[in-house]
């Protein structure tokens, strides 16, 4: 049987125009090379899959090479680049850092740097998972890379820099490798497809470019797993089924069911997705993105941000259409403060129903909530005969007002209109509201709106040291739910009036004075706004120190300071028969 090779492997770029979605670093390589401005040290690292072990090999490759071509290119018919095709070559040495870790594998690198190169004018190193090194280790080869023989380059891969000390990081020229966008990951495919005589749809390969999550060696992998499957053949219903990954379909049937309020539709759609072997979670994950890809497409400019293809892009827009913006908002928070919750919840199953509940409730209350805020009020029994009401424009247009004495007429309707309809507050009519004068309808508002104002002034007093005491009193009785520390502090407080207008609180000590002035002075501002008619009244907050200066020695001492603080303890050590000590 013959040997399958796996696609990472088989198609593995030999050169830097074959990197997919890295040309800036490739870029910048190439230039090095072609300018001879080459370092001691580089570093690359990203997340895995992206290429930086490949760029790493055709680097050294391609440092070493005799011939270069005029792109840059190693040439692979030299010396140097047969040997190191067919992996042979003694200039380019490889070095897992995940096996070979200690402090003993470094220093046989340091001695193994000291050799020239028999073939070429390099000896690169390359070291695969730097990261893994110990501190030791790190610590042992510092020296060696700062301070290398100059036919020694050091190429160091990682997938997690920040494990990386920084002494070392100094001393590199490091390259950030990005994730592979989608698209880039597909055209790959396409190549390869084609290359191995494989029918593909475009569909599925965008699942499984999506599935690879940036990284093109997962997603040969992914590939290679699924032709081992189907054959000569990649379906979007294959890929799928094998990737266990649900169909797109449920989620455009489950939005098409939320807007129509169908209930009893999503949650057998619902129903349907847990019966095939599908989690909740993954289910909301994918609906949240569903929603997200919607709000994308309902602006011409964000649409680009919609990864998948052509025909899944138009069923997108023709269901956006549909929806209205502050739907997809709300319905975002619904499902985003499910999906937080839902690992949490002792029935996974109910929580995920009842927000799909409320996304089927979301569209008639936000079609209730609109027709409330809607000024024109609609009258159904309205007669055939009866004509329209004027606008304002035309109430003006009819009826000026020229003189002070019409004015004056139509501010006494006005009066005797409001009296009228404050007789008849309990059963009103809107109807025969709106059919009394319209000529009245503005004044009829700015005159409430000072009734209201007065009766508010009429509630109100003035303030004077009678009416603030039993306002503070007042203000106490409220802080009983605050806990007996803030009740004791309060009934400690000895407030009183300075010219009219100025409250002095004497607190006891320094914290007491914090907690007031932070938590409530304000409550106790607003509350004398709204009692009191005078809005001057200002708090000043006074910590009594007199008596905090005497020292005490004795416990009678103590006692006797506690008496005139607290006068009850004196009853209480009598009801209780207690003693000092």
């Amino acid at each position: 049987m013959e040997n399958f090779i796996v696609s990472a492997r088989k198609y593995r770029p030999t050169t830097f125009d074959m990197v997919v979605g890295q040309d800036s670093i490739t870029n910048t390589l190439k230039s090095a090379i072609n300018n001879k401005y080459l370092t001691q040290a580089y570093l690359f690292c990203g997340p895995r899959g992206v290429g930086k072990t490949t760029c790493a090999r055709i680097f050294a490759k391609t440092i070493n090479c005799s011939n270069l071509s005029e792109n840059g290119d190693a040439c692979d018919k030299c010396e140097s680049c047969l040997a190191f095709n067919s992996q042979r070559s003694f200039n380019i040495h490889e070095l897992d850092a995940a096996s070979n870790n200690k402090v003993d594998d470094i220093r046989t690198l340091t001695d193994q740097v000291r050799i020239p190169p028999q073939v070429g004018k390099y000896s690169i190193y390359i070291i695969d998972e730097v990261h893994m090194l110990s501190s030791s280790a790190f610590n042992a080869f510092l020296k060696t890379l700062e301070e290398p023989p100059k036919h020694a380059i050091f190429i160091l891969a990682t997938t997690e820099k920040h494990k990386i000390i920084p002494t070392i990081l100094s001393r590199c020229q490091i390259f950030d490798f990005n994730r592979i966008k989608t698209d880039d990951i597909i055209k790959r495919l396409e190549y390869v497809a084609a290359n191995e005589g494989i029918k593909t749809e475009e569909e599925a390969l965008h699942i499984i470019a999506q599935k690879a999550d940036g990284a093109l060696r997962d997603a040969l992998s992914i590939f290679d797993q699924i032709v081992s499957m189907t054959g000569k053949q990649i379906t979007y219903k294959d890929v799928i089924e094998n990737l266990n990954v649900l169909d797109y379909e449920y989620y455009f049937k489950t939005v098409e069911g939320a807007l129509k309020a169908d209930i009893s539709s999503v949650l057998l759609t619902f129903n349907e997705i847990l019966e095939k072997g599908f989690d909740g979670y993954n289910f909301l994950n994918g609906l949240n993105n569903h929603l997200r890809d919607l709000l994308v497409c309902r602006d011409s400019v964000t649409v680009r941000l919609l990864e998948t293809t052509a025909a899944v892009k138009q069923r997108y827009l023709q269901q956006t259409k549909m929806i209205n913006e502050d739907y997809l908002f709300n319905a975002l928070e619904i499902l985003n403060n499910c999906e937080i919750n839902y690992k949490t919840s002792k029935n996974p199953r109910l929580h995920v129903e009842l927000s799909l509940i409320r996304l089927s409730r979301l569209s008639e209350r936000m079609n209730d909530d609109t027709e409330k805020k809607n000024p024109d009020i609609k009258i159904t029994d309205k007669s055939e005969n009866e004509l329209p009401l004027p606008s304002k424009s035309e109430i003006i247009r009819q009826h000026p007002v020229d003189s002070e004495s019409e004015s004056r007429n139509r501010e006494i309707n006005t009066r005797e209109h409001i009296s009228t309809l404050k007789k008849q507050a309990k059963s009103f009519s809107i109807k025969e509201i709106i059919s009394d004068k319209s000529e009245s309808s503005d004044l009829n508002e700015s005159i409430i709106e000072k009734s209201d104002e007065s009766t508010a002034l009429e509630e109100k007093e003035h303030f004077t040291p009678v009416t603030f005491e039993s306002a503070w009193k007042e203000f106490t009785d409220q802080m009983k739910d605050e806990g007996p520390r803030i009740i004791s502090m309060f009934k400690s407080i000895k407030p009183e009036l300075e010219n009219d207008h100025i409250i002095r609180i004497h607190l006891t000590n320094a914290t007491q004075k914090d907690i007031f002035v932070q938590n409530y002075k304000s409550k106790f501002m607003s509350f004398l706004e709204k009692r009191f008619i005078e809005q001057d009244i200002d708090i000043e907050t006074t910590v009594d120190l007199t008596e905090t200066n005497e020292i005490l020695y004795s416990d009678e001492q103590k006692y006797n300071y506690l008496i005139k603080k607290y006068p009850g303890l004196k009853d209480f050590k009598r009801s209780f028969n207690l003693d000092l000590y």
